[in-house]
């Protein structure tokens, strides 16, 4: 049995981030920014931030907005109760003592809740929500891994929806619609979901060295690192392009790589140090690491 967000059809719900460091910043970002010339689903938003620095510096970053965005520190359970979403955007470690603080269960009873927190299932969350009579497991928890790409709206987000959650066919199409603002969503299994999680939310970091190594060869060459850099990302948005099209990596290698060309002998080197291996291995390592086996 599902039950609907207790909001009024048609009238926008409200949101609040508990925490709001790097990645909840960037959805926030995102999302003020789809609706400020047009009305979303979500209209306004509460956070919460752990320290009153970063309180201070939110209200600061959206300045703006603060007509629809109200900003506190050290308010998880005013903010929960106030709340028709919530979105867990703390780190991993706080949140056994955020979710297992006095009224905070009862305060989520009937709330939709989405986690952005790696490596925590819906289980461990549960977990760390106890509470009396049951309260946790009426707590409807989706689990959702974007990038901080969501800043500029371009996230790729993976959603998990475990079977017998309660989720309801709105709540989906809300949690949709929250990441499908800030980039593109895809639904996987939850057995899925941690080789998703470091491959669209590590990954990035990932991918940042290679990055780097070509600019700092383009600086060896001669070219200034920012023209290096803007050229990169040009690139690279080439390249994620043709990647959309379904052209495989070794297809479009091979199709620039003309005999004694520079591309084939930049290619050989790469291969020589045993590069792809070792991105193979950082996917498997990470994806361990979140499973807690490594």
């Amino acid at each position: 049995m599902t039950t609907q967000l207790r909001s009024p059809v048609g009238k926008p719900l409200t949101l609040a981030f508990i925490g709001c460091g790097n990645m909840g910043s960037s959805i926030l970002s995102g999302l003020l920014d789809a609706t400020r010339t047009q009305e979303g689903k979500i209209g306004h938003f509460i956070v919460s931030t752990k320290t009153a620095s970063s309180a201070s510096r939110l209200q600061q970053q959206y300045a703006a907005d603060l007509f629809r965005v109200d900003i506190a520190h050290d308010s998880n359970l005013l903010a929960i109760r106030e709340a028709d979403i919530v979105l867990l955007a703390c780190k991993p470690f706080l949140a056994k003592g955020i979710l297992s603080a006095p009224g905070i269960a009862e305060a989520l009873v009937g709330k939709l809740v989405i986690s952005i927190m790696a490596g925590m299932t819906v289980g461990d969350i549960r977990g760390c929500i106890g509470g009396g009579d049951g309260e946790a497991g009426r707590v409807r928890i989706v689990r959702a891994m974007p990038n901080v790409a969501a800043r500029v709206r371009r996230s790729m987000t993976i959603v998990e929806v475990p079977d017998g959650v309660g989720i309801g066919e709105e709540e989906l199409e809300i949690v949709k619609w929250v990441f499908g603002v800030i980039g593109t969503v895809k639904i996987l299994t939850p057995d899925l979901f941690d080789v998703g999680t470091m491959l669209v939310g590590a990954g990035m970091g990932v991918m940042t060295v290679p990055v780097e190594g070509l600019l700092d060869g383009c600086v060896v060459e001669g070219l200034r690192r920012g023209e290096a850099l803007e050229m990169a990302a040009k690139m690279l948005e080439g390249m994620a392009a043709l990647l959309r099209e379904g052209k495989h990596p070794a297809v479009l290698r091979e199709s620039i790589s003309s005999p004694r060309g520079c591309t084939i002998q930049g290619v050989m080197t790469v291969e020589r140090a045993g590069v792809r291996a070792t991105f193979a291995d950082a996917v498997i390592d990470g994806t361990r690491h979140l499973r807690g086996e490594k």
